[in-house]
């Protein structure tokens, strides 16, 4: 006999509330304010500033969800599923779900996942007014979590290639054209004691960059200057180098921020574009879910190395140094025409 689904199982697989209900405990950090013994709803609302009507209600549906516990003198505790949402925690999730966390923010953007599928445009603009990473960059509510997330930051999508792959006893000065957080500048500054650098970014992870530049000793060989790449770039490096930048732009923009490091190169300088491409194998069995949620933030995470050497092309550069490729990183070395 065929299995009778409940159209309620369609319902709880659509419900934004909770979700929405979770990730603003999540911001509010009610979990610690409650692990810490504040358990009683007006104190609780005084150190949130929230309503205590309102997040009476907000507590009321934790609770419901298995989140939240309430005694019979209404004291709420964290049950054990939520003590995840404690800082604390050592496998805390709090982090990754607060709505001012730079993995929350770019999850709140999937409520308008249909512009994304229609338009191929990533959804956040369209929710919040202003795209993801101008947000994460230039409100101060998020320098927090640009720290947070700096702190340890290790490379990642095979970045390795950049270090291991290029001659960089050729290069004195390289300029790191939105280089957030410095991670790949520092390494490649502590590698070679024979290279300066400049970093490039919007002002939070720039103002980030140049406090981690400084606690590393660095500072003296380090310049940090906050700016967009849509924008002249500094002139005078010997490599402009752009990592998994053009990712989170479609093609227009994309050539264009390769034409910025063209003029900024000039004749004598380099661009050594280290793009990733972040297409997830179908045999994932998330893969679907992945992508989407990549599509939702970046317009073009995925991008042949073919198609960025027609980018290249269109921006004035031409192809003098092909480096090898992973299954997500790829190198080129252009120079301008």
């Amino acid at each position: 006999m065929a299995h009778q689904s409940d159209p309620g199982d369609l319902l709880k697989m659509a419900d934004l509330l909770t979700p929405a209900a979770i990730r603003a405990a999540a911001t509010l950090r009610l979990a610690d304010h409650l692990g810490a013994g504040t358990g009683d709803v007006a104190k609780l609302a005084e150190l949130t500033g929230t309503r205590p009507d309102l997040l009476e209600l907000l507590l009321r549906h934790l609770r419901a969800q298995g989140v939240l516990t309430c005694d019979d003198d209404g004291v709420y505790s964290v049950t054990e599923l939520g003590e995840r949402l404690r800082e604390d925690h050592p496998e805390s999730l709090r982090g990754h779900l607060t709505m001012d966390g730079l993995h929350g923010r770019a999850a709140l953007a999937l409520v308008n996942l249909l512009h994304t599928v229609r338009t191929g445009e990533p959804a956040h603009e369209t929710v919040f007014g202003r795209g993801y990473w101008e947000t994460v960059n230039e409100d101060p509510d998020f320098v927090e979590a640009l720290e947070q997330s700096a702190t340890g930051q290790q490379l990642g999508w095979g970045a390795e290639l950049i270090l291991d792959s290029y001659d960089w006893s050729r290069v004195g000065r390289v300029v790191d054209v939105g280089g957030h957080s410095g991670t790949i500048l520092m390494e490649l500054l502590r590698r070679h004691p024979h290279l300066n650098g400049t970093l490039v970014d919007l002002k939070n992870v720039a103002e980030v960059a140049g406090r981690r530049f400084a606690a590393a000793g660095l500072a003296d060989r380090t310049e940090v200057v906050v700016g967009s790449f849509f924008e002249p770039l500094p002139a005078g490096g010997d490599v402009y180098l752009l990592s998994a930048v053009l990712a989170d732009w479609p093609d227009e923009r994309a050539t264009a921020i390769l034409r910025r490091c063209a003029r900024a190169a000039g004749p004598d300088g380099k661009v050594l574009l280290a793009e990733v491409n972040l297409r997830v194998p179908r045999e994932i069995p998330e893969s679907a879910a992945l992508e989407l949620w990549l599509r939702a933030t970046m317009p073009a995470p995925v991008r042949s190395v073919e198609q960025l050497k027609a980018l290249a092309a269109a921006a004035g550069l031409r192809l003098v140094w092909e480096g090898p490729a992973t299954s997500v990183r790829s190198i080129l070395e252009f120079s301008p025409c």
